[in-house]
């Protein structure tokens, strides 16, 4: 659905003004194009050179795909409850990453294995919910986390659950992602 060849550098443009308005130090643009309008599921990653300095997003599209972005892009540099808030220095330095989900389908397994055997690493994104608990990991994850396994243990360490516990009631849905870093699509 790339509707638009510079879709990735104005999805990043957006995250950054955004941050950028919160520290008085850039202001965010109006933007008419249309694909900007349709609801979407967004995340937004900051990295200072290559360790997460935030990560914040929606798993369900809920408002507008621009005010998703810059929402979640002021989320992740301000309101991620494992960092400080971003300054003004670490925002010139700061990469932004942009991923836009598709939406979820079910996953449905009847174990663990199973579980591993039809998750595809480095493609899905997986969303745990049980009773009451969840946990995402965007397709990412699995660069630092490449068994199926290990993911899903850590997984459910996320969502406050044991590492090795399983149940019937343990609900699984995956996505895939476009990615965007710094304007230019990320495979």
């Amino acid at each position: 659905m790339n509707e638009s060849p510079d879709r990735g550098a104005v999805l990043v443009a957006i995250a950054r003004e955004a941050i950028g308005e919160r520290l008085g130090v850039t202001a965010a643009r109006e933007r008419g194009e249309p694909w900007l309008a349709r609801p979407a599921a967004t995340f937004v990653t900051l990295r200072l050179e290559e360790a997460l300095r935030g990560c914040i997003g929606s798993i369900d599209p809920r408002r507008p795909l621009g005010e998703d972005v810059a929402g979640n892009a002021r989320a992740a540099a301000f309101s991620d409850p494992r960092f400080e808030p971003l300054d003004a220095d670490e925002f010139t330095v700061v990469s932004v990453e942009v991923s836009v989900l598709s939406p979820r389908t079910p996953l449905v397994v009847a174990s663990e294995e199973e579980a591993a055997r039809r998750l595809r690493p480095g493609v899905d994104g997986v969303y745990l919910e049980y009773r009451g608990l969840a946990a995402t990991f965007l397709p990412q994850v699995w660069e630092s986390i490449p068994d199926p396994l290990e993911f899903l243990a850590a997984l459910r360490g996320k969502a406050s659950l044991p590492a090795r516990f399983w149940d019937p009631a343990i609900r699984l849905t995956r996505y895939t992602v476009e990615k965007y870093v710094d304007g230019y699509p990320a495979h």
